[in-house]
C-alpha cells in the first residue's frame, strides 16, 4: 500500500493522533454536535423508524453491551450503533458538511458511543475519537468527490462507515495491521441510495453505517483480513463507487480539522433547503409579504439538488422535508420550519398551502454553489424582491454555540439541556449517560 494512499491516512490518524493535540476549536465544534446529537436523537426516540429498529434489536436480544436509547436493557454494540444511528437521523434535523455532503455525526457518534459503553472507555477518548470519525467521515467524502453523490449514493451511509470504523477502532485499540483490515472490510458493507430519501430508508442509512463501522472493526480485531486497498485499489470503493479519488482532500489531513466547518441544522427539514429559507427570512425582515401577493417564486440553486430536495407534491410531512415548494410555502405563511410538529401530513393536502406551493419554481444554476440559494419573488403588482444566502458564511464560535444551545433547549427543555451541556464541556460521562439523564 503506497504511504500517501487515503486508506494509510486513516489508519495513521485513527491510531496515532495525539488527543492534546486538538485543537481548541475543533474540541468545541464537536461538543457541540455531540449536545446536538443527544438533542435530536431523543427528540426522534418516538419516530416510527426508530421504534422499529428499537424493537428488531430488542427481540434480537444478545449479549448486553450498549445502551439504546428507549430500551431498558443493553444489546449488542454493533445493534445498539444501529438502533441509535437511525434514532439520530429519524428527524432529519442533524449536523450536515457540505465538504462531503453528509451527515457525519449522525454515522459516527453512535459507533463511538456503542464501543465507548463496551469498553468503559473515558469521557476524554469518547469525544476524541467521535471527533477522529467524524474528521475521516469528511475527508472519505471530499476523496470520493461530489460525483460519488450526484450519481445517486448517500454519501452519509457511504463516507460515514469509514469514519465509524475508525473511531471504533480507535476506541477497542486496534493494530496498524487490525486498523487496515477494519477499513478494507468496512468498504465491503458500506452502503445507501438516495433512491430512500423521503421515506424511512433515509435515516437507516446512518443506522447502518454506524453498525457497519463498529461490526468491521470488531471483526477486525479477533483477526479478520480484508484487502489493504478496499477503499482506494484498483477494484476498490472509490473505483467502483464513482469515486473521483481526489487527492487533495487530504491536504492536512491529522494537521488541520475540516469538520470545524461543519453546519448545524436550525430548520426541520433537508439542509439543502436551508440557505433557501435562510434567504425567504432576510426577504420577510425586509418587508410584510402576504401570500395573496404573490404571482411566482424562484428559487436558484445548485443543479445537485434538483435531485435531493425538490420533490414536487410531497403527500407526506417527511416529504415535505425535501420539498422546496413546500418548504418555501409554509415559511411564508407563517410556519415556523425550526418546528418539527410543522412538517405533517395534514400540510400537504392544506388548501393554503398548495396555493402558494403551486407558485414556487426551484431551478437549477451552475453559478450557485452548493451552500448558497438565492430567492425572487414577484409580486402581483409587477415589482419583485430577491435575497442570496449561503450557509458557508459561519457565524462566529459564540453565535453558533448560542444556537445550538438554543435548538437543544427547544428540543430537551431548559434545564435538561444545560445539564447535558455542561456534562460535555466538563467531559463527565458519555452520550449513553447523557440521553438516559
Amino acid at each position: 500500500m503506497p504511504d500517501n494512499s487515503i486508506s494509510q491516512r486513516i489508519c495513521d490518524f485513527a491510531l496515532n493522533f495525539r488527543g492534546e493535540d486538538v485543537p481548541d476549536t475543533a474540541r468545541h465544534v464537536m461538543q457541540l454536535s455531540l449536545l446536538d446529537w443527544v438533542a435530536v436523537t431523543v427528540a426522534g426516540q418516538d419516530e416510527p423508524v426508530t421504534a422499529i429498529l428499537r424493537e428488531m434489536v430488542a427481540d434480537e436480544g444478545g449479549a448486553e453491551q450498549a445502551y439504546v436509547l428507549g430500551l431498558t436493557r443493553a444489546v449488542p454494540a454493533r445493534a445498539a450503533a444501529l438502533a441509535n444511528g437511525t434514532a439520530g437521523h429519524a428527524l432529519d434535523y442533524d449536523d450536515t458538511h457540505f465538504l462531503c455532503l453528509a451527515h457525519p455525526s449522525a454515522a459516527v457518534v453512535p459507533a463511538a458511543m456503542a464501543i465507548a459503553d463496551l469498553k468503559s472507555t473515558s469521557p476524554r477518548a469518547f469525544q476524541e475519537a467521535a471527533l477522529i470519525g467524524v474528521e475521516t467521515a469528511c475527508r472519505v467524502g471530499a476523496w470520493l468527490g461530489p460525483e460519488h453523490y450526484r450519481i445517486g449514493l448517500h454519501m452519509t451511509a457511504s463516507a460515514g462507515a469509514f469514519g465509524a470504523a475508525a473511531a471504533a477502532g480507535r476506541l477497542l485499540g486496534l493494530t496498524a495491521d487490525q486498523m487496515r483490515n477494519a477499513i478494507g472490510l468496512v468498504a465491503s458493507l458500506a452502503s445507501g441510495v438516495k433512491a430512500q430519501f423521503g421515506t424511512m430508508g433515509k435515516p437507516f442509512h446512518a443506522g447502518h453505517a454506524a453498525a457497519s463501522g463498529v461490526e468491521a472493526a470488531l471483526l477486525a480485531a479477533r483477526g479478520m483480513v480484508a484487502a489493504a486497498d478496499g477503499l482506494d485499489g484498483p477494484q476498490g470503493f472509490g473505483a467502483t463507487h464513482h469515486g473521483t479519488e481526489n487527492i487533495s482532500a487530504l491536504d492536512e489531513f491529522g494537521e488541520a480539522f475540516v469538520f470545524e466547518s461543519v453546519q448545524h441544522k436550525f430548520h426541520a427539514c433537508c439542509h439543502g433547503t436551508h440557505a433557501t429559507l435562510d434567504a425567504l427570512s432576510l426577504l420577510k425582515d425586509r418587508q410584510k409579504i402576504a401570500p395573496a401577493d404573490v404571482a411566482k417564486i424562484t428559487i436558484r440553486i445548485a443543479p445537485g439538488f434538483l435531485r435531493v430536495c425538490d420533490i414536487i407534491e410531497p403527500s407526506t410531512g417527511l416529504e415535505a422535508k425535501f420539498s422546496y415548494r413546500m418548504v418555501t410555502a409554509l415559511s411564508l405563511l407563517g410556519y415556523d420550519t425550526a418546528r418539527l410538529d410543522t412538517f405533517n401530513d395534514a400540510l400537504c393536502t392544506d388548501s393554503a398551502v398548495l396555493a402558494l406551493r403551486d407558485r414556487v419554481q426551484a431551478v437549477g444554476d451552475d453559478t450557485v454553489s452548493e451552500t448558497a440559494a438565492t430567492v425572487q419573488i414577484d409580486l402581483q403588482d409587477g415589482t419583485s424582491i430577491s435575497a442570496q444566502s449561503d450557509l458557508s458564511e459561519l457565524t462566529d464560535i459564540d453565535a453558533r454555540t448560542a444556537r445550538v444551545r438554543a435548538k437543544a433547549d427547544s428540543l430537551l427543555g431548559q434545564e435538561r439541556a444545560a445539564d447535558i451541556w455542561g456534562r460535555i464541556t466538563r467531559e463527565e460521562g458519555l452520550a449513553s449517560q447523557w440521553m438516559r439523564s
